[in-house]
């Protein structure tokens, strides 16, 4: 069964610069269908700033065939063995807008969700690079609409050079995500993620945008000395 994952972990600079240019794939890790590897940045960072690419911390989103598959690379793996000492979370698909040409065999739908339970939201992007300027326009304010969001309990951004851009939130709850996504949250501007999607649909930011909604299954590690940051239960 088809599992995804998004890890998080600290990394000496060169590291995460060789895992930027040379990514798993399926032809070095078995069961990998695709991973996105990305250093982080800090949501609503200013543009010129070390927090806009920290080559310390990385990320990465990842298609799997089987959780054995994950197993496997966390424990075997060079880049999977430090990733292992991080933090990750397990995930079910459940739902995609627009499509990702690295992914094209997830549906648009795969199952239903309670609008109380919690969820996590993926997001990647490849910029049109003349398009960067009006991006960061409305894309700032919807970062610090999401980091300081009362629902989630983690939310980042992570970038590659040149171009691939992704972000990753952990909400308490379906609903509150919909509410921000809608603008209806109680919050300051809380229209500021719906502006923004209305001005991509008037002139698109980029070559190819996808999000993905997920159900977390499991959650390992820690991050920040954080541990149990999916709401609920989890293993």
């Amino acid at each position: 069964m088809t599992v995804h994952t998004f890890h998080l972990a600290e990394l000496p600079p060169a590291r995460t610069a060789r895992t930027l240019l040379r990514r798993p794939s399926g032809a070095t890790t078995p069961g990998l269908d695709h991973a996105e590897c990305l250093a982080l940045m800090r949501l609503g960072a200013p543009t010129v700033s070390p927090d806009r690419l920290q080559l310390r911390r990385v990320a990465m989103f990842a298609q799997w065939r089987d959780e054995d598959a994950v197993d496997r690379f966390l424990a075997g793996d060079r880049l999977g063995r430090r990733l292992a000492e991080g933090w990750h979370v397990r995930l079910e698909f459940l739902r995609r807008w627009s499509r990702l040409a690295a992914l094209p065999d997830l549906p648009a739908r795969a199952g239903g969700w309670d609008p109380e339970e919690p969820v996590v939201a993926v997001t990647v992007a490849r910029m049109r690079l003349g398009e960067v300027p009006r991006f960061l326009r409305w894309g700032k304010p919807v970062e610090r609409l999401v980091r300081d969001h009362p629902g989630t309990t983690l939310a980042l951004a992570a970038f590659r050079p040149p171009r691939t851009i992704a972000t990753f939130s952990v909400w308490r709850s379906v609903r509150e995500m919909e509410e921000m996504v809608h603008g209806r949250s109680s919050v300051v501007a809380p229209d500021r993620h719906a502006a923004a999607m209305a001005e991509r649909r008037r002139r698109d930011f980029h070559h190819e945008f996808a999000t993905f909604r997920f159900r977390p299954v499991s959650e390992h590690g820690t991050w920040e000395g954080r541990a149990a940051i999916v709401p609920g239960r989890l293993v």
